[in-house]
């Protein structure tokens, strides 16, 4: 069982997350369990105060190691696991992919640190976490919903927890490509009708035709991904038949 620890100065924000839908039922079924922790409680002063002025002056408020380096300690002391991934959500770590969500669903133990304030002390980055991450290039308030979104990618992933364990294997990213369009019945609706070739029951053609718009939705939508995609002959063909569909529409228009 994957276990995941979250340190926090708000842990009210993940109980709705936690308590629902899939990342629930993957703690019902000890896949994963979790345990929110407010680092606050470790602050060393009667204050419980957990961030100061920087040094050298500046605006906004910085982490303070110690409440931090306590904590991970605190939560590791008794930990049967080998050396947890401590998690720094940060906009100035590692690009968040479903590469990454894969190498941290292979961990026992995941600490997830959410910081508030200006930043962190740079001693935390040093010599408490092993990887720092950011969900995008964007700024917000703390790194709650930064930790609720590598959670969710993370625990998906763990063994039954989906029930069907093609499910994410097929997902975007997963493949290399976008997923493929989905449809579902009535075969026709308002004049809009499903594709013959997913009605026809002949799975070859499905599994074919799947495989092209997966192509076609990648090469449309997420062409960046292609630059890392190693193409089979019949996708090049395809590829090549896209191109000139994509020249076509231009000269009409």
């Amino acid at each position: 069982m994957m276990k995941m620890d979250v340190l926090t100065l708000f842990p009210e924000m993940f109980s709705g997350v936690l308590g629902s839908s899939i990342l629930k039922r993957a703690e019902e079924i000890k896949a994963v369990s979790y345990r929110v922790v407010n680092f606050r409680e470790y602050s060393d002063n009667k204050h419980q105060t957990v961030d100061d002025y920087p040094y050298g002056g500046g605006a906004g408020m910085v982490l303070k190691p110690q409440p931090i380096f306590d904590a991970v300690e605190d939560l590791t002391a008794h930990s049967e696991s080998k050396k947890p991934r401590v998690i720094l959500l940060c906009p100035q770590g590692e690009r968040f992919n479903q590469k990454k969500a894969e190498e941290l669903a292979q961990s026992e133990h995941l600490i997830f640190v959410c910081g508030h304030y200006e930043g962190y002390d740079e001693r935390i980055r040093e010599h408490v976490v092993t990887d720092e991450i950011s969900i995008g290039d964007f700024v917000l308030t703390g790194g709650e919903l930064g930790a609720m979104v590598i959670i969710d990618s993370v625990v998906r992933l763990l063994p039954d927890v989906l029930g069907n364990e093609q499910s994410h294997i097929k997902d975007s990213f997963s493949t290399g490509l976008l997923e493929h369009p989905h449809y579902t019945r009535p075969a026709e609706f308002r004049d809009m009708k499903v594709p013959d070739v997913l009605l026809s029951g002949n799975h070859r053609l499905i599994d074919e035709w799947r495989a092209k718009e997966s192509l076609r939705r990648t090469f449309l939508r997420r062409p960046d991904l292609l630059e890392e995609y190693t193409l089979d002959d019949k996708q090049k063909k395809w590829l090549q038949e896209f191109l000139k569909e994509q020249e076509s529409d231009k000269k009409k228009s």
